[in-house]
C-alpha cells in the first residue's frame, strides 16, 4: 500500500467518529495536563518575544525605520516561522505519545527534528501556492472576463473562490501530521489530505467546528483557558487523524 492511496493504513479504519475523537483527545490531554499547558507557555512566550522583535516593521506608511532595525524585524520573522515549525512538531509528538497510552515528557514536545520541520514548511508553502493561484484567477476573472459584462458579476469568481478555498481548508485539516508522520513530499501531501478526507467532509467540517468551540471556550475563560483548549484540540485532531489514516509513523517522527 502506497501514500498515494485513498485508503486508511491498516491500523486506522478511514471512518471519523467525531465524538469518540473527542473522547480519546480528552484522554490523552489528561494523562499530562501540565506539561501539555507548560509548554504551551513556553510557546506563547517565544511568540510574544519574536513579536517584539518584528515591531520595527509595524510603522506608517511612508516611514521608514533605520537598516539595523528592519534586519531585526526581520529576523524576528524568520524566528516567528521557526517556532511555529517547532511548536507544531513538538505538540503533535506530545499528542501522539499520549494517545497511544503513554505519559509524555517535556523533553519529547521540545526535542528538535530539523527534517521533521522542513517537511511541514514545504507542505504548508505548497497550501498556499494553490491557495494563491486559486485567488489570482478569480481576481483576473473578476477583473477582466467577468467586469465587460457588469459590475455586479465581478464578485462572483471572488465568491466561487471562496467556496473553493472553504472546501480546500477542510480537506487539507491534517496537512501538519501527515507532512510529519508520512513525509510523502509537498505535493502528495496536499493529496493525500484530499483524497483520505473528501469521503468524510462533512464529518471533518463538523470536528473543526468543535475545535473552534473548545478554543472560543479558551478565549472565554480571559484567554486562560487557551493554554489548555489549544492542547486539548491538538489531541483531538491527532485522535482524528489516527481514525482515518491509523497510528503508524513511516516517517519516524516519534523515534528520533
Amino acid at each position: 500500500m502506497t501514500l498515494s492511496s485513498a485508503e486508511p493504513t491498516p491500523s486506522g479504519d478511514g471512518r471519523l467518529r467525531v465524538l469518540d475523537a473527542l473522547g480519546e483527545g480528552w484522554g490523552a490531554f489528561c494523562r499530562a495536563p501540565w506539561t501539555f499547558v507548560g509548554f504551551t507557555v513556553l510557546v506563547g512566550i517565544l511568540n510574544a518575544f519574536c513579536n517584539l522583535l518584528q515591531r520595527p516593521l509595524q510603522v506608517e506608511p511612508g516611514q521608514m525605520p533605520p537598516p539595523l532595525l528592519i534586519l531585526v524585524g526581520l529576523a524576528g520573522a524568520v524566528l516567528s516561522v521557526i517556532v511555529s515549525l517547532w511548536a507544531t512538531t513538538g505538540m503533535l509528538r506530545g499528542a501522539w505519545t499520549a494517545l497511544s497510552g503513554e505519559c509524555p515528557t517535556f523533553s519529547s514536545f521540545t526535542r528538535w527534528d530539523g527534517r521533521a520541520m522542513v517537511r511541514l514548511l514545504w507542505a504548508s508553502l505548497a497550501l498556499a501556492v494553490v491557495f494563491a493561484v486559486i485567488l489570482g484567477i478569480a481576481v483576473a476573472l473578476g477583473l477582466g472576463v467577468f467586469a465587460r459584462f457588469s459590475q455586479a458579476l465581478q464578485a462572483l469568481p471572488i465568491v466561487a473562490a471562496l467556496v473553493v478555498l472553504v472546501y480546500l481548508a477542510v480537506n487539507q485539516t491534517f496537512l501538519s501530521q501527515i507532512a510529519l508522520l508520512q513525509g510523502p513530499g509537498p505535493w502528495a501531501t496536499v493529496a493525500r489530505g484530499r483524497e483520505v478526507v473528501d469521503p468524510q467532509w462533512g464529518r471533518v467540517l463538523l470536528l473543526i467546528l468543535l475545535d473552534a468551540l473548545l478554543l472560543f471556550v479558551g478565549v472565554l475563560l480571559c484567554f486562560v483557558g487557551l493554554l489548555a483548549a489549544a492542547p486539548l484540540v491538538a489531541c483531538v485532531s491527532t485522535a482524528a487523524y489516527r481514525q482515518l489514516f491509523g497510528s503508524e509513523d513511516p516517517a519516524g517522527l516519534l523515534s528520533r
